[in-house]
């Protein structure tokens, strides 16, 4: 029966993404009154998160970046469904990369890219590098449980040649690709909260103690790939600007633990000047410094 509603759902998934946007944010709509004023989806977290993050602000400013939150909370996942049949005309109108033409010196010089993101803007959309430069574009994700929408998720996210890779695989995928010669755009999420195991290194992220994984530090120096950052700003709805920032050409040679400072302060400065476009549903702070140190 569970996979019998799970084929259902992947065929209304299917059918959604062909409708134009105009009627797909009617949508959005809707669904943000539900999620945000009935079922509340977790609206404590989102609160706490808010206010510890950003002490200084008023009650009233902490209501309207949440309000924004959910809004753009809401559009990400239509986003994310049109994204399965979108043109490749559109999806370069909508997600516009500024400056792709710096991934050309470094494949010149033989080094693949480690690109460094946060959950903030529309990071699926992300997936759309190929219409842009000619690369192995290798997103990592986290396969899901409902083999039916682990599939679905996979097809939408390879719509435009992207690579999904399994994150079990990272490693050795990248040392597979690196052997053949092929260049290659690895994609990190920086904001991942680690697991009770790999609470191995502290900072203050957002005026909080923050456990932050170091694979993305210690891959890029075990292969030595150039590492950068990749900002997503949201211009307007469903209109979004990619800026490349580079942070380090040889990683090797960098100290221990700069890497992940660098690309925790960038992703914290974007988030400082724009905190709606954030996932501040996101249990980033379920795990307390306190209790890592007993």
């Amino acid at each position: 029966m569970i996979k019998l509603l799970s084929y259902i759902v992947y065929g209304l998934v299917r059918l959604i993404s062909y409708l134009p946007f105009t009627i797909l944010y009617i949508f959005s709509d809707i669904i943000y009154l539900f999620v945000y004023y009935i079922l509340r989806y977790r609206r404590k977290i989102v609160t706490s998160n808010l206010k510890n993050s950003f002490p200084e602000k008023s009650e009233k400013e902490i209501q309207t970046i949440r309000k924004e939150f959910y809004s753009h909370f809401c559009d990400t996942f239509i986003e994310t469904i049109k994204l399965w049949t979108i043109s490749e005309e559109e999806m370069r109108k909508r997600c516009k990369f500024l400056n792709p033409d710096i991934f050309d010196a470094y494949k010149a010089s033989g080094k693949s890219i480690m690109t460094v993101l946060g959950h903030y803007g529309n990071w699926e959309w992300l997936t759309s590098f190929a219409v842009w430069k000619d690369a192995y574009y290798l997103p990592i994700y986290k396969p899901l449980h409902n083999k039916v929408f682990d599939k679905m998720f996979l097809r939408i996210r390879a719509r435009f040649g992207a690579k999904p890779v399994a994150k079990d695989d990272t490693l050795r995928t990248m040392i597979s690709y690196r052997n053949q010669n092929k260049y290659t755009a690895t994609v990190f999420i920086g904001d991942q909260t680690p697991n009770k195991a790999n609470l191995n290194y502290w900072t203050k992220f957002l005026n909080q103690d923050t456990p932050v994984l170091l694979g993305t530090e210690r891959i890029a120096k075990k292969l030595d790939q150039v590492v950068v950052f990749i900002h997503m700003k949201k211009v307007k709805r469903g209109y979004y600007e990619v800026n490349i920032i580079p942070l380090f050409e040889n990683p090797k040679e960098t100290a221990e633990f700069e890497i992940t400072e660098k690309h925790t302060r960038v992703l914290e400065k974007i988030i400082q000047e724009d905190p709606a476009y954030w996932l501040w549903s996101h249990r980033r702070w379920k795990h307390k410094k306190e209790d890592s140190d007993k």
